[in-house]
C-alpha cells in the first residue's frame, strides 16, 4: 500500500543518537525514540531507524469558517477559509480548547482523507480566499501542511497557519516559508505558566514571534488565552504589551480572548468580559495600536480604528463586517493613513457562516525532500 495513502511519509528533521534511539528535532521537546516509539505529538513515530508522519493526508474534518474566527482581522476581512487539522499536539495545555482533536490518541479522529491538490481544489470551488492549518497545531504535520500550501500557491489561493509557535529554528524557516498569514498563539508571559500549564517553555515562542517580524513577510496577529488566575494579571499583561511593543512594533495585532471551563481546567470560571477589556486598555495604552477582545460580544473591542484620527475602519459585530472604510489602498478614508494589514479593494462578504465541505479523498505519494 501506498505509504500516503496509510498516512506515513518519511519524516524531516530528526538524527540518530549514539544509544540507538532517534532524536526529532521538529520542536523543542526534542523527542527520543526507540523504535516504535511515538512523540509527545503523538503523530511523529520512529519507524525503520527514521522519523514517519503518521497522519498525511488525514483530516478531523473540512469546514469553511470566517477569516476573524482563526482570528485574524488584518487580513483579507470578511473572507472565507477553508479550515482543518489532523490529531496530536506538541503541548500539553490543561486549558486546551480544541482538545477532543489535539489530545487524540487514535487516528479515528482523522478519517478524511485529501491529497493537498484536492484541498487547493476545494477552495477554489468554495470560493474560499486561503486554506488556514487549525484545531491543532500544524507543525506536527509540517510535511503535509508545506505540501497543500504549496499547491494552494499554485491555485492562487492563500495559506494560514494557526499555530502555537513551538517549533526549532530550521524547520521554523520551511513552515512560515510556505504561509501568507499566521496567528501565533502566545499562551502567557511567564515561563512558570508554560512549564506548569503547557508543559513546555516560553523562549522559543518569543523567538518564533521575533523571526516572523524580523525575517519575513508572513503577516501574523497574536492571540492570548486569559484563564483567570492563571496569566491575566495586570503585571503580567503589561509585561507582554511591552515586550511586543519592543521587539515587534505597534502594528501587530493582539487579541485577548475568553477562557471557558473544558479539558483539565473544568473547575475554572470563565472570563469575565471586563478581564478582556482591561487588558486591552493596558496594551492600547501601551503603544499597541489594534487590540481585540475575542470570544465575546463586544462590538467596539472587535472593531479596527484608525491609529491616527480614531476612525471606524472595519466595524464588527462577532464575525458580521458592519461598517468598512478603507480606500482601495487599504489607508483609512478620513485621513489617509495607512492601516496595517492585507486588505483586498473591497471586503468579503462570507459573515459568521460555518459550512462543512466533503474534499475528494484521493491521495498521492508526496515529493521526496
Amino acid at each position: 500500500m501506498d505509504q500516503a495513502i496509510a498516512g506515513r511519509v518519511p519524516g524531516r528533521y530528526w538524527h540518530p543518537l549514539e544509544d540507538g534511539r532517534i532524536q526529532c528535532d521538529l520542536c523543542p521537546r526534542y523527542c527520543k525514540l526507540h523504535e516504535g516509539q511515538r512523540g509527545l505529538c503523538f503523530v511523529r513515530a520512529c519507524q525503520d531507524r527514521g522519523i514517519v508522519l503518521t497522519t498525511y493526508g488525514r483530516s478531523s474534518g473540512f469546514c469553511i469558517d470566517p477569516i476573524e474566527k482563526k482570528p485574524l482581522n488584518h487580513f483579507f476581512p470578511g473572507t472565507a477559509v477553508l479550515s482543518f487539522g489532523t490529531a496530536g499536539c506538541n503541548l500539553t495545555c490543561k486549558f486546551c480548547q480544541n482538545w477532543d482533536i489535539s489530545k487524540a490518541r487514535a487516528l479515528d479522529r482523522v478519517q478524511d482523507r485529501a491529497s493537498p491538490e484536492a484541498i487547493a481544489e476545494a477552495a477554489v470551488r468554495s470560493g474560499c480566499r486561503s486554506v488556514a492549518f487549525t484545531y491543532n497545531d500544524p507543525v506536527i504535520f509540517l510535511e503535509y501542511a508545506v505540501d497543500v500550501s504549496q499547491a494552494c500557491r499554485e491555485r492562487g489561493i492563500k495559506t494560514v497557519g494557526v499555530s502555537a509557535g513551538y517549533i526549532c529554528r530550521e524547520p521554523r524557516i520551511e513552515f512560515f516559508r510556505n504561509m501568507d498569514a499566521a496567528n501565533i498563539d502566545l499562551k502567557g508571559f511567564t515561563e512558570g505558566f508554560y512549564k506548569n500549564l503547557c508543559s513546555g517553555r516560553l523562549a522559543p515562542v518569543l523567538e518564533t514571534l521575533e523571526y516572523l517580524e524580523h525575517e519575513t513577510d508572513v503577516w501574523f496577529e497574536i492571540t492570548t488565552l486569559l484563564i483567570p488566575g492563571e496569566n491575566d494579571a495586570i503585571e503580567e499583561i503589561e509585561a507582554q504589551s511591552q515586550w511586543v511593543i519592543e521587539h515587534l512594533g505597534p502594528d501587530v495585532p493582539l487579541h485577548f480572548s475568553a477562557f471557558h471551563p473544558d479539558w483539565k481546567k473544568k473547575g475554572t470560571p470563565p472570563t469575565p468580559p471586563e478581564t478582556l477589556r482591561r487588558a486591552r486598555r493596558i496594551a492600547k495604552e501601551a503603544g499597541l495600536r489594534y487590540v481585540y477582545t475575542g470570544n465575546i460580544h463586544d462590538p467596539d473591542g472587535q472593531t479596527t480604528y484608525c491609529n491616527a484620527c480614531g476612525e471606524m475602519l472595519i466595524g464588527r459585530d462577532w464575525y458580521d463586517l458592519t461598517a468598512w472604510n478603507l480606500s482601495t489602498e487599504g489607508h483609512c478614508s478620513g485621513c489617509g493613513a495607512p492601516c496595517a494589514g492585507v486588505f483586498d479593494s473591497a471586503p468579503g462578504s462570507w459573515g459568521r457562516r460555518r459550512q462543512s465541505v466533503k474534499v475528494q479523498a484521493s491521495i498521492s505519494a508526496p515529493p521526496k525532500p
